[in-house]
């Protein structure tokens, strides 16, 4: 079964690094998380890899060339304004004769049995999978009675919603969702999909994490740099 992962983004919320570099070569661990990703893939044996460039994106196609996973990438050009259903629309003629495929963001590590994953999907029959997390906590809630804290209390991941973690499993139907490059494969594909009941969601209670900001990269950093590194 193939992996296709985004890597076309131009990453503006990061930009302190990806001025100079796009967003999944940005280093956690002295590592692009690209590689992190692959090798979580690789971990649950899934070695054919597609990787949708765009901004920058000659630099991904030398980080493939310069890696032990060369002769199971191909890198795809899907345009540096395109849209994430657009690009995964430009993986049709690569994908097509696929019936169900992977897909996920180049820019997010989590612990997620993706053999699990594949095996949820295939058993329920839809055409989509989303595997949903709980995002990590960050802030404190208080009440306030006027100026006086009444209540405080540490938000744990358990007082959030599900959200969209990525780590997706289509089945080939989900080319007939996407019509562009302006496609935003979050927006009209999916809420379709939801409202047809052909999306389901993966539960996964685990470890998640994504790279948005310089913050996000500092903590990723800060856990390879104690070992601690659920994702491989």
């Amino acid at each position: 079964m193939r992996v296709a992962i985004l890597c076309g983004g131009k990453g503006t919320r990061l930009s302190e690094e990806t001025k100079i570099r796009p967003k999944p070569l940005v280093a956690i661990g002295g590592v692009p998380i690209l590689q992190h990703i692959l090798e979580t893939y690789v971990k649950f044996g899934f070695h054919e890899f597609i990787l949708a460039s765009g901004y920058l994106g000659e630099q991904i196609g030398d980080f493939v060339e310069q890696g032990t996973l060369k002769n199971n990438i191909s890198v795809i050009d899907t345009g540096k304004n395109t849209l994430t259903g657009g690009r995964l629309l430009r993986l049709k003629n690569q994908l097509a004769k696929e019936t169900v495929f992977m897909l996920t963001y180049g820019d997010g590590v989590c612990d997620v049995n993706i053999k699990e994953l594949v095996k949820f999907h295939k058993n329920h029959g839809k055409i989509a999978t989303v595997t949903a997390v709980r995002p990590p906590a960050r802030f404190g809630v208080m009440k306030l009675d006027g100026d006086k804290v009444d209540y405080f209390h540490e938000k744990s991941q358990t007082d959030t919603g599900w959200i969209n973690g990525g780590y997706f499993v289509f089945n080939s139907e989900i080319f007939n969702y996407l019509t562009d490059d302006n496609t935003v494969l979050e927006e009209f594909p999916l809420q379709k999909l939801t409202a047809e009941g052909e999306l389901m969601a993966f539960k996964h209670d685990g470890f998640w994490q994504c790279m948005d900001t310089l913050r996000d990269k500092e903590f990723l950093d800060e856990l390879c740099e104690q070992g601690n590194t659920p994702w491989l």
